[in-house]
């Protein structure tokens, strides 16, 4: 069956949608009504789409005229997918199955692991063992290594802090303490950095931390590992 639609200066392309909607196809009525309501609650049209599993465009077409509360995203959230729960699953898997296959690290494993560590991330010039990051794991890390294989005179650490401005700068300097277990007092002056929309939008809560050591004698033992390490493995070609 045909529809015919009247024709006339009218109908303008809106209507038209319209009229077929009301004449021809009744199957999506309940969800364009409860996409005007979604969007006059202040839903997007992303979400009003995925949660009623309709197009994007569907919406737009539905939602043009009504007027918009500025309010929360959704209001209740959204039940994941199939692909998202599987994608969901497949991680928790693959974290587990990492964890069974590291296991518990020997000191061996430790040694080899803060000197690959070292190797990407850490300082290779100069008469100090320096390590930055803003992941407060590897520092971790790093701190624990230094420690266990090198004789660290405690009063000679140092931390930089690298913090955006308008972010808690006590707070960060606590959290660091306590990540690194070397006091706040052997904190050297925050470098408060201006954001920049222009650069990155995003910002790390507790800024990055560069650790350091300085000791010759440690940097030269830091070093040794390094290239031990590096120079185990043969290069192809």
């Amino acid at each position: 069956m045909v529809t015919v639609y009247p024709v006339g200066p009218w109908l303008t392309i809106e209507r038209m949608f319209v009229y077929a909607e009301g004449v021809g196809y009744r199957g999506k009525v309940d969800e364009r009504d409860e996409a005007r309501r979604l969007r006059a609650l202040g839903w997007t049209m992303p979400d009003i789409a995925a949660e009623l599993s309709v197009s994007r465009s569907s919406v737009s077409l539905w939602t043009r005229e009504v007027p918009v509360e500025r309010g929360p995203r959704r209001l209740r959230p959204r039940e994941p997918n199939v692909l998202e729960r599987r994608k969901a699953t497949e991680i928790a898997d693959l974290l587990e199955a990492g964890r069974a296959r590291i296991g518990a690290l020997s000191e061996r494993d430790l040694l080899i692991a803060g000197a690959a560590l070292y190797a990407g991330e850490g300082s290779k010039t100069g008469q100090r063992a320096a390590f930055a990051n803003t992941d407060p794991a590897m520092i971790a890390l790093f701190c624990r290594w230094l420690r266990q294989f090198f004789p660290v005179d405690e009063s000679r650490l140092r931390v930089s802090l690298y913090l955006h401005q308008g972010l808690n700068l006590p707070a960060s300097q606590a959290f660091w303490s306590q990540v690194t277990a070397i006091p706040v007092g052997q904190f050297t002056k925050a470098y408060r950095a201006v954001p920049d929309a222009g650069i990155r939008h995003n910002k790390h809560e507790h800024g990055c931390v560069s650790v350091r050591y300085a000791c010759t004698e440690a940097h030269r033992g830091v070093m040794g590992l390094v290239r031990a390490l590096l120079g185990s493995t043969t290069i192809p070609g």
